[in-house]
């Protein structure tokens, strides 16, 4: 199938993330990033060398964390790869946030994938792509093409929060972490509102909503 119809490049992402976020969420990836998994520190540090250049250093991935983070933000705008190495990682680093906007989002009746489902990344059919299923939270999720273009309606970010707030007010948590962790754990970005929720067997028509006027902004 044509892929590019229906998924935008995972570096789409910034024009729904303010500058400073950015920074915070690379941030923190980095701090976290020694006590990862190899499967999840590896490609950051294959990346960090090829993308992103520190003055100074011949090899970027020795440079500081203090130095890095600004040269790594300006790569992370223009590589896919790179975006979803991080938040992969990020998502992990952050593993009690994402269980527990994972199961909100299956509370809201957001569609999710079983684990016992097998799920070939490589070959996704028109027929998965029309509902787009969360994944299993603990599925890789860099071998997707990107982030699915369509957003169900009344499940705008503000929203979201509201209804994680109220179901775990002792968590801390931003609205922006809540909407980057949906965003991740459902690869949507909201560019198309659906008319109906994602879990609807109807196909669903969108209306398109440029991220100039789109106010879910990370």
């Amino acid at each position: 199938m044509d892929t590019q119809a229906t998924f935008l490049p995972f570096h789409a992402i910034n024009e729904f993330m303010r500058p400073d976020f950015r920074l915070n969420v690379i941030r923190s990836t980095l701090s976290a990033l020694p006590s990862l998994p190899d499967n999840l520190r590896d490609p950051i540090n294959r990346l960090t060398r090829r993308h992103v250049s520190v003055p100074g250093f011949r090899n970027s991935e020795k440079a500081p964390n203090l130095v890095k983070v600004v040269p790594m933000a300006k790569a992370f705008e223009k590589s896919p790869e790179l975006v979803a190495a991080i938040l992969a990682a990020w998502a992990e680093a952050h593993a009690s946030l994402r269980t527990m906007v994972y199961e909100m989002l299956e509370a809201r009746r957001w569609k999710v994938l079983p684990d016992e489902d097998s799920l070939n990344l490589e070959d996704i059919s028109p027929e998965l792509v029309k509902d787009w299923p969360i994944l299993p939270i603990r599925a890789d999720r860099t071998k997707v093409p990107g982030f699915f273009t369509r957003w169900p309606k009344g499940d705008d970010f503000e929203t979201i929060y509201q209804s994680f707030a109220e179901k775990h007010p002792d968590f801390e948590a931003s609205i922006d972490e809540v909407s980057l962790m949906v965003v991740w754990l459902s690869l949507r970005l909201p560019y198309n509102v659906e008319e109906e929720p994602p879990a609807s067997p109807a196909d669903p028509e969108t209306n398109p909503a440029p991220p100039g006027d789109n106010p879910a902004v990370l």
